[in-house]
């Protein structure tokens, strides 16, 4: 083999694994949005730094915790979510399959945005707000 066709050879190699990179990172598997209040976020990785967070989801009072593990690539929204820590949240994410290392995050679920919850639901048609009521008139 010459030198010509090892050097074209992983130059090949590279260019698949550059392009294959790129197509999970736009694309989603799916995305969707959980609610529940965000209880760890740090800033984590060696050489990549990325956002790892943890957020405790109840679906009903009284019933055990779920925890969604969840990673963000964003300096805004990880600093909104810092903002919003000890509140109830919404936090939009996407599912993102096979990219080929941890270099961009722990998980597979990508918060792209987050918002504040108001309410509090207890049951189908019942909920406790969060804000006081208006004085009335």
């Amino acid at each position: 083999m010459s030198i010509k066709s090892i050097v074209g050879t992983v130059l090949a190699l590279v260019v698949v694994l550059g392009g294959y990179t790129l197509l999970v990172t736009y694309w989603s598997y799916s995305s969707g949005e959980r609610a529940g209040w965000v209880q760890k976020l740090s800033s984590k990785g060696w050489l990549c730094k990325t956002w790892e967070g943890e957020m405790a989801m109840v679906s009903m009072p009284g019933t055990t915790t779920e925890k969604f593990h969840f990673t963000v690539w964003d300096e805004d929204v990880a600093a909104q979510i810092n903002k919003a820590m000890g509140k109830r949240v919404a936090l939009h994410y996407e599912e993102k399959v096979g990219i080929p290392t941890s270099c961009f995050g722990d998980t597979r679920y990508y918060v792209t945005k987050v918002s504040v919850v108001d309410e509090i639901p207890l049951a189908p048609g019942v909920v406790v707000p969060t804000k006081p009521p208006a004085p009335a008139k």
